[in-house]
């Protein structure tokens, strides 16, 4: 029968004899091995019987309390009997402390839980427990390969680019100049399933997506059948590389688009502005006032606020370019917008050629080169219309990436920066626990 004492401190294969205080209240807890196949040879396998003596050690443990706790381990060291074992002598050991370890197995998998679940930083979560950073970010590999599995076939991949630190110089080892390294990395997020983020690679290259793909088995290769990403040339040419993906097709996702409109805009203002004033536009300027209307979609303007910003800028800008961009980019949002009626192709080209002669006749440099843009990918924007597949969860990931970074306050191995990443865009359990609050 397991005594209150023991059955409160909870660790298995130690039974409590007493518990101390100590003048400054911290709470020592004496505990023997209650495990009977501790006396078991670590070689051999055979239960010794011949006692050497006994030793006391201290392995740290979870906190409980505001008072500090001290395990004593006291545990008998046995001699092996066995002729042709080479093991003259060993300890005890029980699987929550084995041999050489200085702190439980509960301890680890609870510092392990608290980098990874909470992404806090090795550095806070081993203050907090008082351990080493070493034994704090030992503890979080471990945990981290428990969950951490291979990425699984998918159909629908999605590729995104993010930065992993500020620009800087280096110097070339072939031709002994500076040169200026820009860091991105480029990840891959499963956009069917539940496996979030599948892998991240340096670069944002053709070669980086190829080399992340040939790593992959032949059947993950051959069940992607959508390929997600944002108007990126050297993506594209990857993901058309012969015999990569047989079965894929290149979807581009519309935000990128919606943002393309919407730069435009602001390129074809501040031109505009340039012409008439030649300086810099001020909040005093109209079209420099309304510069947020311009950009926010016609749908969540109010009547009154939609009437003031193009009469304040027609009265301003007599050429009308600027209000010329503000309907092309409406115009490609409501060609973007047949996605919501299943993606008539009746519908599609009729308002792909609505925008194409908007911004053709308009003689607007801008618009004739987002009407480029957009004519240069109409297949891929014709496979978001006809899908609906987006790069949303990717972009929502690129988030979740940008705030391990900054609790981590950088990365100096790569390694490390990927482990924590994936584990942090991969835990099946986030959508659960937000369903829960």
């Amino acid at each position: 029968m397991t005594d209150g004492t023991t059955l409160l401190f909870g660790l298995p294969g130690v039974r409590v004899e007493r518990v101390e205080r100590l003048a400054d209240g911290t709470r020592v807890v004496c505990a023997i091995t209650a495990e009977e196949t501790a006396a078991a040879c670590p070689s051999c396998g055979v239960f010794s019987t011949s006692r050497k003596g006994r030793t006391t050690t201290s392995p740290k443990d979870i906190p409980y309390g505001e008072d500090r706790i001290i395990m004593q381990w006291t545990k008998t060291r046995w001699r092996c009997r066995e002729d042709y074992c080479d093991r003259g002598s060993f300890t005890e050991a029980i699987p929550q402390v084995p041999a050489h370890a200085r702190t439980t197995g509960r301890l680890r998998t609870q510092i392990g839980a608290a980098v990874g679940e909470a992404a806090r930083s090795v550095a806070e979560v081993a203050a907090a427990h008082s351990v080493s950073w070493p034994t704090a970010h030992r503890a979080f590999v471990a945990h981290a390969a428990t969950v951490l599995t291979e990425p699984q076939p998918t159909t629908v991949l999605g590729i995104d680019e993010t930065r992993r630190g500020k620009p800087r110089w280096e110097l070339c080892a072939a031709t002994r100049r500076w040169v200026r390294v820009d860091p991105w990395d480029t990840g891959f997020v499963d956009l069917a399933g539940d496996q979030g983020l599948l892998g991240q690679r340096e670069g944002r290259t053709s070669a980086t997506v190829i080399d992340w793909l040939t790593e992959r088995t032949p059947e993950f290769r051959a069940g992607i059948e959508f390929v997600a990403i944002d108007p990126a040339a050297v993506y594209a040419a990857a993901i058309r590389t012969p015999d990569l993906l047989p079965n894929a097709t290149l979807v581009v996702d519309h935000f990128h688009l919606v943002k393309l409109g919407n730069d435009a805009v602001t390129k074809v203002r501040r031109r505009v502005t340039w012409d008439l004033r030649d300086r810099r536009g001020r909040k005093l300027d109209p079209e420099w006032a309304n510069r947020r209307r311009l950009l926010r979609a016609r749908e969540r303007l109010s009547q009154k606020s939609f009437a003031k910003m193009w009469n304040d800028i027609m009265a301003e800008d007599h050429s009308g370019q600027i209000l010329s961009a503000w309907i092309a980019k409406e115009e490609l949002r409501t060609l973007l917008s047949t996605v919501r009626v299943g993606g008539d192709p009746h519908l599609t080209r009729h308002r792909l050629h609505r925008f194409l002669a908007w911004c053709i006749d308009s003689q607007i440099p801008e618009l004739l080169t987002l009407a480029g843009t957009v004519d240069t990918w109409w297949p891929e924007i014709n496979s978001f219309v006809r899908t609906g597949i987006t790069n949303g969860r990717t972009e929502g990931y690129n988030r979740l990436v940008k705030q391990v970074k900054r609790v981590g306050c950088g990365f100096r191995n790569r390694d490390n920066s990927a482990r924590r990443i994936r584990f942090h865009c991969t835990r099946k359990q986030r959508a659960a626990t937000q369903t829960s609050c």
